[in-house]
């Protein structure tokens, strides 16, 4: 993807991330592994960190403070006592660390980057669990700990891991309200009254991924504290809503009003905020870990839906969206888009009750809008090409 292009258009987007496990060659620093159940990260372009706060704390950046250049990545880990969240600053540091494109990671390049993110006080203000410490080489300090057991998970992404990305355009106001939202979920462990424990079925990264979005009206919130045999039948992973993700933002009827509006999730949306969950620039991404690594083993990392491996609808579906180049190609998602729009220009007729009526109202103004500046986008990336 040519994140220069995206950014013009989109300067604030998020995106929800899925991470394979983590396999960490024996020999050096703490030997870790993951599940192959992976991580789950949302980036947020055109946010930052309030480096004055001591403690993870989000800021909008406005239209005139060059958003496009500025981005978080979200991280919710069993490691916290006192945060339900942390964030790395920076799109190239979240992912790659200080590796420079094309350099090797090796053992100097991996503590470069630990380095870099000490100074950069990337766990200021956290505390992590005691009992975590039990692990913990003799002679290393409890503060490189922490930052031993975050890399790869927490920052430095790709030194690790594979990664799948569903990236979503979002309105400044959008964006705020998603960094309210996190900037709420982190209060009560911030001030002392909540101690945060992660739960795989009831409270995990998944969960916060999703319910940051249901807060910008993108789906339904995903309930925590269930009673955990409800909880495990059905609980969010994040290969699943990758792919959950790319559908909802990419493949509802949107060119048909009355289902939107029978999409109570949609409907909501709509008539809040203005917008339908499915957009133009909802694109997917697929990244593979560093592989010249001395540090991590790359080779077949694993990262599984929560679907039956026969016939399940998850593997087809994933198929579908690297196969489909509306899923992953800017243009390509642009052209369909217009297309959705100049049918749902089409079809305006009909009776309706009052609320119906204030719906389709919303709906008709939406999509001309939608419409309009799809056009200019296309437009602009035709002016933009060599």
């Amino acid at each position: 993807m040519d994140n220069a292009a995206y950014t013009r258009l989109y300067p604030y987007y998020a995106e929800l991330c899925a991470l394979s496990e983590l396999r960490k060659k024996p020999g050096f620093g703490v030997p870790l592994r993951s599940g192959m159940g992976g991580h789950c990260i949302l980036y947020l372009n055109g946010v930052r960190l309030d480096r004055a706060a001591g403690y993870p704390v989000l800021q909008l950046c406005p239209p005139d403070a060059s958003p496009a250049s500025h981005g978080v990545g979200i991280s919710v880990n069993a490691h916290y006592k006192n945060a339900n969240w942390v964030a790395a600053e920076g799109r190239d540091f979240l992912w790659r660390g200080t590796l420079k494109p094309g350099e090797h990671l090796t053992r100097a390049a991996y503590e470069r980057t630990q380095h870099h993110a000490k100074a950069i006080g990337l766990l200021d203000g956290v505390q992590f669990h005691e009992h975590l410490f039990r692990d913990k080489p003799h002679g290393m300090s409890e503060r490189d700990y922490m930052y031993e057991i975050s890399i790869a998970t927490d920052y430095a992404v790709h030194f690790g891991r594979d990664t799948y990305h569903a990236r979503l355009p979002l309105e400044p106001q959008r964006m705020a309200a998603i960094v309210d939202y996190l900037n709420g979920l982190n209060a009560p462990y911030r001030d002392g009254s909540r101690v945060f424990q992660w739960r795989l079925l009831n409270n995990n990264c998944a969960h916060v991924t999703h319910n940051a979005l249901a807060a910008v009206g993108i789906w339904a919130p995903w309930p925590t504290g269930q009673f955990f045999a409800f909880a495990a039948f059905k609980f969010p992973v994040p290969k699943n809503e990758f792919v959950d993700l790319m559908l909802r933002t990419n493949d509802l009827p949107i060119h048909d009003a009355q289902a939107m509006y029978e999409d109570a999730a949609a409907r909501r949306a709509l008539l809040e905020t203005g917008a339908l969950p499915t957009a133009p620039g909802a694109l997917a991404v697929a990244e593979r870990a560093f592989r010249h690594n001395d540090v991590y083993d790359t080779e077949k990392l694993r990262l599984i839906f929560y679907d039956n491996p026969y016939w399940g609808p998850y593997r087809p579906r994933l198929a579908r969206i690297f196969r489909e180049p509306r899923y992953f190609d800017l243009r390509a998602n642009l052209k369909h888009f217009a297309a959705l729009y100049a049918a749902a220009s089409q079809n305006r007729a009909g009776t309706f009750s009052p609320e119906r009526a204030k719906f389709q109202a919303c709906y008709d103004k939406y999509i001309a809008r939608e419409a309009a500046k799809v056009r200019h986008q296309l437009d602009s990336l035709d002016e933009a090409a060599p």
